[in-house]
């Protein structure tokens, strides 16, 4: 690649790269090579932030949607390139804060963000002084990551058609996140391989073992059930009874599957999330489950009492920066402590709540055990027992992951919980 002030001979225009520019946004069209209309570049006035640029070859403004599922704002400063800048240029403007549009080929711009990560991952990491300040600054690293390498952008039509060359269809990948399309947009090449990792997931589905070899099919936003250990946990764990039971914080609604599938008559799973109750939906009617296992939108628990509470809260009490870190990160734990002081008033008398939750917080220093213990008896709980578990993922064995210490001394535990 060359320089982008370095002009080139440009490649020829193809149709959907043309646009009219009029002097209201409402009725900018772009022009195809009879002059007739195809989409509308400009994007129509709406609640929806935007993003604002200037095509400096032609001296015309432009406007689109601004897509961000992390919630980031779209850049103030933006420039339109092709596949004559430099990964270097590239990630330097991107340091600055300088959004890049892209214009040339799609496979391309693919390549010049692996070259773009490479460059952010030459930066070596601050020393830290102990694991809570390895896991902050890992963090910061993330973060300051994800927002250079967040500045490579790309153009969809409101079909979530990429007007680029080589260009995949992701028309089912933006659909299943932003549902239809409506207008055109813009949005992180980084962000839009999500879409379509996530979209190859859901498609192929996570094998699990305690269903039989079935699988669990995650929807985009929704926490994959790739680390197996907290399902063979629940898969194992002594009933004390198969009459109902409840599954708080359902997700993808696979605890609640294997619960069904180990003879609970009814199970009720709940959860907050829409993407997350359409999700338990699809894969529970998928394995036949449906007329037993109740998926219903609540703040935790359900009406009634159980003789079961299941609950498998985000494991990190630290704020999430993207909604599928939901998943992972409980601010000041406060799903936790819900979970645990409404518990007592749910369970029928002798009934067990599991807790499934992991002790990585604890070796990151983010809780300590005797501050867990305290929420247990203060909320009118006994522990009654306890399973454990070491994980099996590939980062507990990563002696080059920053916090490789404390994910290799990992426990994950089911906490069997009853009321005093």
């Amino acid at each position: 690649m060359t320089e982008l002030r370095k002009r080139a001979p440009r490649p020829p225009i193809r149709a959907k790269e043309r646009y009219r520019v009029a002097d209201n946004p409402r009725d900018a069209l772009p022009i195809t090579r009879n002059g007739s209309p195809r989409f509308s570049l400009l994007a129509p006035v709406t609640d929806h932030p935007t993003l604002s640029w200037t095509d400096a070859e032609t001296a015309t403004a432009h406007t689109a949607r601004w897509r961000s599922e992390a919630g980031t704002p779209p850049p103030k400063r933006v420039t339109v390139a092709d596949d004559r800048i430099t990964a270097d240029t590239a990630y330097r403007q991107a340091c600055e804060g300088i959004a890049i549009l892209w214009r040339g080929d799609f496979q391309n711009a693919r390549q010049l963000l692996q070259a773009m990560s490479r460059r952010a991952d030459r930066k070596p990491p601050k020393a830290a002084t102990s694991p809570l300040d390895a896991f902050n600054l890992h963090r910061q690293a993330q973060s300051q990551r994800a927002r250079t390498l967040g500045m490579l952008l790309i153009p969809l039509d409101a079909d979530y058609t990429i007007p680029l060359r080589r260009a995949p269809d992701v028309h089912e990948a933006c659909t299943e996140a932003y549902g239809a399309g409506e207008e055109p947009s813009v949005v992180s090449l980084r962000e839009l391989l999500g879409l379509i990792g996530a979209h190859e997931w859901r498609k192929k589905g996570v094998d699990i073992p305690a269903l039989g070899g079935a699988r669990i099919h995650p929807h985009y936003g929704v926490f994959s059930p790739v680390r197996g250990e907290y399902v063979d946990l629940v898969a194992k764990a002594p009933l004390p009874s198969q009459a109902l039971a409840f599954d708080i914080g359902t997700g993808t609604g696979v605890l609640a599957a294997v619960l069904a599938k180990r003879g609970v008559k009814r199970v009720v799973g709940t959860d907050q999330d829409a993407r997350a109750l359409a999700c338990a939906h699809e894969n529970l009617t998928r394995l036949g489950l449906q007329s037993q296992v109740e998926v219903i939108e609540a703040d935790l628990f359900p009406e009634g009492r159980a003789p079961l509470i299941v609950c498998n809260p985000p494991w990190l009490p630290a704020r999430p920066s993207s909604p599928i870190e939901q998943a992972v990160y409980d601010p000041d734990s406060r799903m936790l402590r819900g979970f645990l002081d409404g518990l007592a008033a749910h369970l029928e008398p002798g009934g067990e709540g599991w807790l499934i939750l992991s002790d990585f917080a604890e070796h990151l220093g983010l809780r300590t055990r005797d501050a867990l213990l305290a929420m247990i008896e203060a909320a009118g709980l006994q522990v009654v027992g306890r399973d454990d578990v070491k994980p099996k993922h590939p980062k507990a064995s990563d002696a080059n992951d920053p916090l490789y210490q404390a994910r290799a001394a990992e426990v994950t535990s089911l906490w069997r919980l009853k009321a005093r």
